[in-house]
């Protein structure tokens, strides 16, 4: 098993992680180590994609159209003068 510091870990956040550690039950090093497991297990393996994230948000609703939306001209665009 590998060790790794962390530098500059800053005061408070320490003072959380074992405020953490003690609700748990744990020592520090197994809340952190709890932790990194719970993050990297629910990170994603491939890359978002957002189309696709779309898709399966919407997929229950079935089949529909969005209606186009009727376009206009722009307007002219201003003309400034000195």
């Amino acid at each position: 098993m590998s060790n790794i510091t962390i530098q500059n870990f800053d005061d408070d956040l320490k003072n959380r992680l074992q405020k953490r550690a003690d609700y748990y039950g744990r020592f520090l090093e197994e809340e952190a180590k709890e932790i990194l497991r719970a993050v990297l297990k629910e990170t994603p393996v491939e890359p978002l994609n957002l189309a696709g994230i779309i898709h399966k948000r919407f997929a229950d609703l079935g089949e529909f159209e969005i209606p186009a939306i009727p376009r206009e001209p722009l307007r002219e665009p201003p003309i400034f003068k000195n």
